[in-house]
Parts: structure tokens; C-alpha cells; sequence
């Protein structure tokens, strides 16, 4: 009666990678994203509103954020 499965991880070292990568490309999306003070808080400084902390930084966030979902449903056992 007893019943001997296999354990075995839900993603493999694959999965983990795709993961670590998006993480990463989120990460230098909201360094993109960082900066644009004034060191006078009474004077506004334009810079927040440059195409990189506009345009560029949430699209790289997004990209990371599909890199991230990517690798959940990566299934590596089915490709091969």
C-alpha cells in the first residue's frame, strides 16, 4: 500500500532564469524611472517629464512584466 511519487519541482532551472531575467528588466525600468529632482523644492524642474521617464521606463517595465508572465507558463517538458 505504499505509493512512492516522484517530487519534482513545478519549474525547472529554466523557468527560474526567464524569471530572474524579467525581474531584472523591471528593475532597470524603474531605475529609467528614477531622478528628475530639483534641489530647490520651490523651482519645478521639467525633466520628469522626458521621454525616458515617460515613454521609455513603463515600457520597459511592461516588458519585464511579459518576460516574468512568459516564463510561468514556459513549459519546457512539453518542448522536448
Amino acid at each position: 500500500m505504499e505509493n512512492k511519487t516522484e517530487k519534482s519541482f513545478l519549474f525547472t532551472k529554466q523557468n527560474y532564469m526567464f524569471l530572474l531575467a524579467g525581474v531584472a528588466v523591471i528593475a532597470l525600468g524603474f531605475l529609467l524611472m528614477a531622478g528628475g529632482n530639483s534641489t530647490d523644492p520651490n523651482v519645478f524642474n521639467d525633466a520628469v517629464f522626458s521621454f525616458r521617464r515617460i515613454r521609455l521606463a513603463p515600457t520597459v517595465i511592461f516588458i519585464g512584466f511579459g518576460i516574468c508572465i512568459y516564463s510561468i507558463f514556459l513549459n519546457p517538458k512539453k518542448s522536448k
